[in-house]
């Protein structure tokens, strides 16, 4: 074949386990409990005798699918291509593959399609799903062949992205941040750029093309951007452009694979040994050396006083720092416009941007304290650690304390941009008391953010299933709630009528957090955690919706605040059983 024999080994083996079915089954439930919760919002119990109103709700559930399937493909694919050449490089066997007779491409082409075979496997098992919905009217064909299009490519340019940066970069956490924001970014300058300067003109036509959103924006509603002239459902352009960006992405990598790899930190190494086995100095001429002291804890002095997560983190400090002013910028010039006009009809657009700033921020402080895990394992440092005299609370604290202060940028800039939006006014319902609400429930999200990922490390023996478990729990949680915000949005003249629909939402997020908490050493704490968490979100959108400022904060600060308690004990005190351990813990 010829992505090589990587992607073959994959494409055999992967039918055979039993998540690969689990999967696709899981992701069509979902999509069917969307469906009748969107059903239930929009209609109620009211028998539908006219064609048209079927047809709209098709319509809308079509919407919805597909920006809900963008938004996965180009968060999974990323996520999955970084984290695959990542763990190769963590267990130091990319060097092994590229001992062998493979070829560039073989070895790029290969990552890339074995990651994104997932991703594939669910685009393609959900088109009988819109297949369906077209029978109900209100869409075409063409806009179910285009919008899976514009998914297809733009998942493949995010895979094609992640992969590069992964060969590119030598430690996971750089690798996935750079992958997270680079995303992020891209999407963000080309409708920056597009609508600074107009889709009028040859280049503001040209950069709109890259931005899968409005293109899926303009096949999910034609009549919308076309005001002259024949409507046309087409997005040949902006497929194309993905295509040729994913085309490109990929030569860099081929071309750039055997420059990047081995690293230079790893040719400087072996340097250094063979000039030390070949010229042994004495002992008395040697230069003594001076040692830095270690702190009592020696896990949070490694964290904060060593480079454990790469020379280059300043460069992904500053990118983060630059998005967060262009944040700034933009919240300060929306406060100078007269619109009022609700995002969604939940929040104004500066609140819209903090949220996007927010989230990506959980990301990064989810994916720094999952690392910092998985780093250990995957390197076999984990592994003296064991044998020492190292309590459960020195670890497990060390590592918490390690990943907020390494991710510092991520909890002072968002809350820097909270005083400041209070202080400027650039969101007027933000007073003082509220703006210390959302202090407060950030902070204790941070925290819920860094403990998941030390629990989903600790669960999860192999990097890639821990990465992708721990990021993918945040990522549906923060997706789970927008969507259920769009529901109740649309459900508030009928919420009690609604309320069978919001309840098995609830418990379809309940099941699959369970699955994610207790996968490895279940608890009873655990489960009240699973059961709780998602209900006390409800509670605590529903207060939003109405107003609410401290009782949503409470609610936020308990749900996940309980959560936090019962991931950290189990993780102190069988901190044997959940590493393997065979001595029990002192002190």
């Amino acid at each position: 074949m010829a992505a090589g024999p990587i992607f073959a080994r994959e494409a055999l083996t992967a039918p055979r386990r039993f998540r690969h079915y689990l999967m696709r089954s899981g992701f069509i439930s979902g999509l069917l409990v969307l469906f009748y919760s969107i059903r239930q919002a929009t209609l109620g119990f009211q028998d539908l005798q006219l064609a048209g109103d079927v047809a709209t709700f098709s319509n809308l559930t079509f919407q919805v699918f597909c920006f809900l399937q963008l938004t996965l493909g180009l968060f999974f694919a990323t996520l999955f291509s970084a984290a695959n050449v990542a763990q190769e490089k963590d267990r130091q066997t990319l060097i092994l593959l590229l001992m062998t007779d493979m070829r560039n491409h073989e070895l790029a082409l290969g990552k890339l399609l074995a990651s994104l075979l997932i991703v594939g496997v669910l685009l393609t098992v959900s088109l009988p799903v819109f297949c369906a919905l077209r029978l109900l009217g209100g869409i075409t064909w063409a806009q179910i062949v285009w919008s899976q299009a514009i998914i297809a490519s733009a998942a493949l340019a995010a895979g094609t992205w992640g992969g590069m940066v992964a060969f590119w970069r030598e430690k996971t956490f750089q690798t996935l941040a750079i992958s997270v924001m680079g995303v992020v970014l891209f999407v963000a300058l080309a409708e920056a750029i597009t609508a600074v300067i107009g889709i009028d003109n040859v280049v503001g036509y040209s950069i709109s093309r890259l931005s899968p959103f409005r293109a899926l924006s303009e096949v999910l509603d034609p009549l919308a951007f076309v005001t002259t002239g024949e409507v046309q459902v087409s997005s040949f352009g902006s497929v194309l452009s993905l295509l040729l960006l994913a085309v490109a992405l990929a030569g860099i990598t081929i071309n750039r694979m055997r420059v990047w790899n081995p690293s230079r930190q790893m040719r400087m190494s072996a340097m250094e040994t063979e000039v030390s086995v070949e010229s042994v100095p004495s002992k008395s001429a040697s230069p003594e050396k001076k040692h830095r002291t270690v702190w009592h804890n020696p896990v949070i002095w490694r964290e904060m006083c060593t480079r454990a997560y790469g020379r280059r983190m300043i460069w992904i400090k500053l990118a983060y720092v630059l998005l967060v002013a262009a944040i700034g910028w933009f919240a300060s010039r929306q406060a100078g416009t007269a619109s009022n006009e609700l995002v969604l009809g939940m929040l104004t657009s500066p609140a819209f941007a903090f949220l996007g700033i927010g989230i990506m921020s959980l990301l990064l402080l989810n994916a720094q304290a999952v690392t910092s895990i998985t780093n250990e394992r995957d390197g076999r440092t984990l592994e003296p650690l064991l044998i020492t005299d190292l309590s459960a609370r020195e670890f497990m604290l060390g590592k918490i304390g390690g990943a907020l202060w390494n991710a510092r940028e991520m909890i002072v800039l968002p809350v820097l941009l909270l005083i400041w939006m209070t202080v400027s006014g650039s969101v007027r319902t933000l007073t003082v008391e509220n703006c210390s609400y959302l202090i407060l429930s950030y902070l204790v999200l941070a925290v819920f953010a860094v403990t998941l990922g030390l629990h989903s490390g600790l669960t999860y023996e192999n990097s890639r299933s821990a990465i992708g478990n721990s990021l993918g729990t945040m990522f549906f949680l923060f997706v789970g709630i927008f969507i259920f915000m769009l529901l109740l949005v649309e459900a508030r003249s009928s919420f009690a009528i609604q309320m069978q629909s919001f309840i098995v939402f609830i418990g379809f997020g309940s099941l699959a957090l369970y699955s994610s908490l207790t996968h490895k050493n279940p608890s009873s704490a655990l489960t009240l955690a699973s059961i709780a968490l998602p209900f006390l979100t409800f509670y605590a959108i529903t207060g939003f919706l109405l107003d609410g400022n401290l009782g949503v904060c409470f609610w936020i600060c308990v749900a996940y605040g309980f959560t936090v308690i019962a991931m950290l004990i189990p993780a102190m005190t069988d901190f044997d059983v959940a590493l393997g351990r065979n001595t029990q813990d002192v002190g």
